[in-house]
């Protein structure tokens, strides 16, 4: 089965958002072909979380799972850190005081 492009992906989950009145921005700008996505959350209370697609080798799959949460501050540097060994990462940003993602809604949710 052929992959989507990265690209292709979060232009996607941008409109998926914008459809639930998500604010949602690009705040790093990945490899357009194959570059890993982190999705980080601002709850707008200082608080915020941040998820990353990991690869299950028991179920062949890729989910979602919690990078980093608490403060907004120690979420950003979880995400420096990732950027750091990663130069092709891209991360998505939400504003949503309900905290609302849709990463787990069919066709996000894998």
């Amino acid at each position: 089965m052929a992959r989507l492009t990265t690209r292709f992906w979060v232009d996607a989950y941008l409109a998926r958002l914008r459809f639930q009145d998500i604010p949602a921005f690009v705040t790093r700008h990945g490899d357009d072909l194959a570059g890993a996505v982190l999705v980080k959350l601002n709850t707008l209370d200082g608080q915020a979380r941040a998820w990353h697609r990991m690869f299950d080798p028991l179920a062949d799959t890729r989910r979602w799972e919690v990078l980093a949460e608490g403060e907004e501050a120690t979420v950003d540097a979880a995400i420096g850190r990732q950027s750091g060994f990663d130069p092709d990462i891209w991360v998505i940003e939400l504003e949503d005081r309900a905290g609302r993602h849709l990463l787990d809604e069919p066709g996000l949710d894998s």
